[in-house]
């Protein structure tokens, strides 16, 4: 691999959702901005052929060709390439581990085709963990936000401690030591990718009001404050447990790295709200680096080739970041 390059693999998705004309053009504009980049875009060729410009294929920007197993047509979902979308996971992961690239940037997918076609699958966060063979990896969003028009935007980043399961199952999920492995894991992760040696970490309650002494709940004072209490023994900058629906302002933004939350729409809800469309999926714990877009395959808009590629875009410039940052650091 050529060392004085950043090389990125795109996984362009879902075939008859947004991903590939959104893959194509977030690698077209991106390698416009940064000489000093390599993006490998795998996928069928003749999904790109629309969004392509022929003049900007070169050195910087390639198609790893990986046919389809099934016709595709826009926006209507095709239950037999359920295959094709993992092979395209497979073997980004595969050339991540080979060092044949830096760091992996995947494209929306549509989870109901692939459990539908008999494949388990609950996302891509829990899919490359069983393939690295972790047991436990972080899920964090990030996004620029503003809170008023003209002003310079601030970083927000929401981790979770539970990532994709129902809400049901997530009292049983949350444990002292799932909160503090979680804990552990952004602290490293930020530090090394992100340079923030001793990232401030706000922790979300699990109940409304932060349980309220115990009245709402005892999660707070049983696990969540037990786990933050661990934390701060070894070292970690982290505070709560904070009631969720005032944990999440802008203020906060100017003395708070990351903040935790417990579950999976108690996060993404304000994250999404901030920077929707510009948002940035990572998956830390996993021994590469991989991002993603904040939003779903949008079959609807696939046909019309409109889709905004503002969040792969994101996608790419964080992941660039990371392996920048990474290896400075080692």
């Amino acid at each position: 691999m050529d060392n004085s390059y950043v090389q990125l693999v795109i996984t362009s998705g879902e075939p008859a959702g947004i991903g590939p004309q959104i893959s194509i053009q977030a690698a077209q504009a991106f390698i416009a901005d940064h000489q000093d980049v390599k993006i490998h875009l795998l996928g069928d060729q003749h999904l790109f052929d629309p969004y392509c410009q022929k003049q900007v294929l070169s050195d910087h920007l390639s198609i790893e060709h990986v046919p389809l197993i099934a016709p595709n047509e826009k926006g209507q979902l095709n239950l037999n390439n359920a295959p094709y979308v993992l092979s395209l996971l497979d073997r980004a992961y595969q050339g991540c581990i080979e060092h044949s690239y830096d760091a992996m940037v995947t494209a929306p997918l549509q989870k109901s085709i692939i459990n539908d076609y008999g494949l388990s699958f609950t996302g891509h966060t829990e899919y490359l963990a069983q393939k690295a063979g972790v047991s436990k990896v972080v899920m964090m969003l990030c996004g620029e936000v503003s809170h008023v028009a003209n002003q310079s935007p601030k970083m927000m980043r929401v981790a979770l401690v539970t990532t994709h399961m129902a809400l049901t199952e997530i009292f049983t999920a949350i444990t002292v030591d799932e909160i503090l492995s979680t804990l552990q894991i952004i602290q490293n992760n930020i530090a090394k990718y992100f340079g923030i040696k001793s990232p401030k970490i706000m922790v979300a309650g699990l109940n409304p009001h932060a349980g309220e002494g115990g009245h709402l709940g005892r999660e707070e004072m049983e696990i969540i404050t037990p786990a933050i209490k661990k934390a701060q023994h070894l070292g970690l900058s982290v505070t709560g447990p904070y009631p969720a629906d005032t944990m999440f302002r802008y203020q906060a933004l100017d003395h708070v790295d990351v903040f935790l939350a417990m579950y999976h729409d108690q996060g993404l809800i304000p994250l999404k709200m901030a920077s929707f469309g510009q948002g940035v999926n990572i998956t830390l714990g996993l021994p590469i680096i991989r991002t993603s877009v904040d939003h779903g395959t949008a079959l609807d808009l696939a046909k019309t080739g409109t889709a905004d590629y503002k969040s792969m875009y994101q996608a790419l410039k964080v992941a660039y970041q990371m392996v920048k940052n990474g290896s400075s650091s080692t």
